[in-house]
């Protein structure tokens, strides 16, 4: 095998067409045979195999600088960068990340994890290398869907204004960038459509083609039609990167690798200020599965290598619930529309989008956008359920106070994936979203414990028109408590069943929605020593239910908060500043003032120490 042999890039430059076309196919079997196993981002770096190989074989890896957009695409610039001895490890917890890391890897220029960001960071390498007086390339590669944020067309400005040189962008035009989401592109095809002279010539070819026999003349039309479209397609990009400052070089084809090369050599040799380069490749490139469902193979959990299958998760996740519990709200309710940021499968609103396909909002990876489009609508009536990653909406913070919670409109913001998510780690980890949201004035806060509790939420939040409403849930199987919450009101807890008969001197547990499963837990390794807390499950964050919390500031010596978030600004600190002056000493549980890496979730938590076994320890030291 040749890649067992790549030992070091700088060996890729030496290999003939033909071992690159080998290397490649072996590099994408790697990908297959790793990934299946560990689950990971696999279509969108099988598709960037090819141009990877490339740019490996013009450009110097650590001397030029490649800055990856999100860096879901770069498993093929893992490997070749001397990582494969450890690509088992993707994803693992103490393995490499799924994502380009600078404390990784000297050949990683950025680290990464968000969408959009690669032009901005790579302009600023070009920055810094010409105040340095330094003279090599600075490279961005991006596609999959970040061209439709809106910070790379703001790098993409920046950098035709100053027109640095040795400054290349890469597109990886997937069919996930430039397509009909990218609404801009769509105005320069109008401009051209709508002009004089393009119009004066296409009524001389019909006035031509009305001599033509009936049937001939049908298809002559329709050839036209498609000629028309095609050179849209070709000229559209071109256009709007030239109108933009920059040299534009393409479509290329993103899988042949001897002109990928021929075109990155004579980019670097000869070209002079900002160049765009634009490759179309296919995503999922070489697996079948993966070619033919890009979308449930953009990132996937563990399946098999023949088949595609992947693994069954046994239940219906909080993703799922929102997404069934919204469609069923929706039909008694023609004001309710979903919006999201290019994550509708993700984040459970396949279904609504099929079934209600006119009340259906993706906004491509934009998500100030979508947060204002949905104060837009509510200012006008309609009840838009605006569903994000929690770490995405760390990007519409202001968006949330400026032209939400200022005006007071009746969004609701559904937060997936709050709380710890697993192998993703660092960047995906939704870890701060009570912290940052918790001191915005006119916010409903909402923490379900369960899947009943989400409904009755969710349902509720249908029907208030006050304000906004967020409603934050973790990624993974949905718990059911076989509860029926249908006097869900917010600012009221529910004392648990289990745990109704304190000890003296007595104790209570604070649960922060999903937290209360580990509660539970640890609750019931206490009771062994004959120690029974009073167990509370908060369900709303804010407004806080502070009469029967300063109630129980009374009746207990300490009152602990279990919550997955960030300790730091967190429901515990509010807590322990609403009952500083309470007989009760408050006790917080939750996330450490650190970055968490990357591994399974139960791993995770047992390295920051938030698992039942260290929290009992914890607890009895206090008691």
């Amino acid at each position: 095998m040749i890649l067992e042999n790549i030992d070091h890039p700088n060996k890729i430059h030496s290999l003939n067409n033909e071992d690159l076309n080998t290397l490649a196919n072996e590099v994408r079997e790697r990908i297959i045979s790793v990934v299946a196993k560990n689950g990971g981002h696999i279509a969108p770096s099988l598709g960037a195999v090819d141009f990877t190989l490339a740019l490996l074989n013009v450009f110097d890896p650590l001397a030029d600088r490649i800055v990856w957009d999100v860096g879901h695409q770069s498993y093929a610039w893992k490997i070749l960068t001397g990582r494969n001895d450890r690509f088992d490890t993707l994803r693992q917890y103490g393995g490499i990340s799924g994502f380009t890391n600078r404390a990784e890897s000297p050949y990683d220029a950025f680290s990464t994890g968000h969408s959009s960001t690669s032009i901005s960071a790579a302009l600023g390498i070009a920055a810094a290398r010409d105040l340095k007086k330094e003279k090599h390339h600075s490279i961005a590669v991006i596609g999959d869907g970040a061209l439709t944020g809106g910070m790379s067309f703001e790098a993409l400005n920046h950098a035709g204004h100053i027109q640095p040189d040795k400054f290349i962008v890469i597109l990886n035009d997937n069919a996930m960038s430039i397509s009909k989401n990218v609404g801009g592109l769509q105005k320069y095809m109008a401009r051209m459509y709508a002009s004089r002279s393009y119009n004066a010539l296409k009524k001389q070819i019909w006035d031509m083609s009305g001599s033509l026999p009936s049937s001939v003349r049908r298809r002559f039309i329709y050839g036209a039609q498609k000629l028309e479209e095609s050179m849209m397609n070709i000229l559209v990009p071109n256009i709007i990167f030239e109108d933009l400052g920059f040299k534009y070089v393409g479509p290329i084809d993103g899988h042949d690798i001897p002109h990928l090369i021929s075109i990155f050599k004579r980019v670097k040799n000869f070209m002079v200020g900002p160049v765009l380069i634009h490759v179309v490749t296919q995503k999922g490139k070489g697996y079948t599965p993966a070619e033919q469902d890009s979308s449930t193979f953009h990132g996937v959990g563990p399946f098999e290598t023949d088949s595609g299958k992947t693994a069954c998760s046994g239940g219906k996740s909080y993703s799922d619930i929102f997404g069934d519990s919204l469609c069923t709200l929706a039909e008694n309710n023609p004001d309710i529309v979903a919006i999201t940021a290019a994550m509708s499968a993700g984040t459970g609103l396949a279904g609504f989008e099929s079934k209600y396909p006119e009340r259906f909002f993706d906004v491509g990876i934009a998500e100030q956008h979508a947060i204002t489009l949905a104060a837009g609508m509510a200012s006008k009536g309609i009840k838009p359920f605006v569903a994000l990653y929690s770490s995405f909406a760390q990007r519409a913070l202001d968006q949330i106070i400026h032209d939400v919670a200022l005006p007071n409109l009746p969004v609701v913001i559904c937060l997936d994936r709050s709380g710890l998510v697993g192998e993703d780690g660092a960047t995906h980890h939704g870890a701060y979203d009570i912290s940052f949201l918790c001191e915005v004035p006119n916010l409903t806060i909402l923490a379900p414990s369960c899947a009943e509790e989400l409904q009755a939420m969710l349902k509720w939040a249908a029907d208030y028109q006050q304000g906004p409403v967020v409603i934050r849930y973790p990624r993974g199987k949905a718990v059911c408590r076989g509860i029926n919450p249908t006097n869900f009101v917010p600012g009221k807890i529910e004392i648990c069943e289990a745990g109704k008969n304190p000890s003296d001197p007595p104790f209570a547990f604070v649960a922060v929605g999903d937290a209360l499963e580990l509660v539970l837990d640890t609750a019931r390794l206490l009771e062994a020593e004959n120690l029974k807390p009073l167990i509370i499950n908060l369900r709303s964050i804010k407004p806080l239910d502070d009469k029967t919390l300063v109630a129980l500031g009374k009746a207990c010596t300490r009152i602990f908060t279990f919550e997955n978030n960030a300790i730091i600004g967190g429901v515990g600190a509010r807590i322990s500043q609403l009952l500083a002056e309470s007989n009760a000493r408050v006790i917080n549980f939750g996330y450490p003032d650190r970055f968490i890496t990357h591994g399974a979730t139960s791993i995770l938590k047992e390295e920051i120490g938030f698992c039942a076994e260290t929290l009992a320890k914890e607890v009895r030291k206090h008691l």
